[in-house]
């Protein structure tokens, strides 16, 4: 949809997409095909290694500057992507947080190995509650971070959350494509099928050196990282990166549905975004 609104609009592709950076994950995260390449020029596309890790807020600026060229030459920019925290830091800013003594992550990380994740769900709900409402509660790194902070500072998590929002000086719209579950989770399962054929396994395995670096937390690695661990068979392995990626297009579907900008559309209801892109 995003080359097909592009090529429509005669402009080019920003990804927000914080996996498809890494020219190592090039199976795994499921860029676009080099047909798919040539047809719109794509940025933030397997154009870094996972050794030079890219984060929201690092994203933000290198995003900024380029769109700030593109639109010299271009009247229009289609940026597309799943990962949500990426897309707000660029369009609204990121929050500026203290630095926090790396003794209060260390504390919590053992807590989470050691108890588990509820004792830290608990422990944010009773500090900050209003945080608690709309964090993923089963991302594990988000509660730490919000609760190194708190018991850092003494003060909410929330209190350093959106202080300025950033105005970019363009007109943006925000799209979401949406599809019946049913189908949605059958285009998930053939997807992993498309990637174990095309080697998902072995790439996996070419990157097991590397398996503690953040980039390579992310669905049909982990799994197999675990595989290769001897922790559960290969079909195992595959039915796990099957759900947990039916599990992960669903919390996307949450964070973006807290969106009261997001504009959805049906995923193949081209027109529809085109003519409200256009204003008609």
């Amino acid at each position: 949809m995003a080359i097909e609104i592009a090529e429509a609009l005669n402009c080019e592709i920003l990804s927000f997409d914080s996996r498809q950076f890494y020219r190592e994950l090039k199976i795994g995260t499921a860029p676009p095909s080099a047909a798919e390449l040539k047809r719109v020029k794509h940025h933030f596309i397997l154009d870094r290694s996972i050794k030079e890790e890219l984060n929201a807020a690092s994203y933000a600026q290198e995003a900024l500057s380029l769109m700030e060229q593109l639109f010299q030459r271009q009247d229009y920019l289609v940026l597309v992507g799943g990962s949500g925290l990426y897309l707000k830091a660029l369009i609204e800013g990121f929050d500026e947080l203290p630095e926090i003594d790396p003794k209060f992550r260390a504390e919590l990380n053992l807590e989470l190995e050691l108890n588990g994740i509820s004792p830290l769900q608990k422990e944010l709900e009773e500090k900050d509650p209003e945080y608690y409402r709309h964090v993923d509660l089963n991302n594990p790194q988000r509660l730490i971070r919000a609760l190194e902070i708190i018991r850092a500072t003494q003060k909410k998590f929330s209190s350093f959350r959106n202080q300025k929002k950033r105005h970019l000086p363009y007109r943006v719209l925000q799209f979401a494509l949406y599809e019946e579950r049913e189908i949605l989770y059958q285009c998930i399962n053939q997807r992993v099928d498309l990637m174990l054929e095309e080697g998902l396994e072995k790439e996996a395995k070419s990157l097991i050196a590397e398996q503690e670096r953040s980039s390579l937390q992310t669905v049909g690695y982990k799994e197999f990282f675990a595989y290769f661990r001897g922790e559960y068979s290969r079909e195992h392995c595959i039915e796990e990166i099957k759900k947990n990626s039916r599990r992960y297009a669903k919390r996307q579907l949450t964070w973006f549905r807290k969106n009261d900008a997001m504009l959805w559309y049906h995923r193949k209801d081209k027109m529809g975004i085109l003519k409200a892109i256009k204003g008609e």
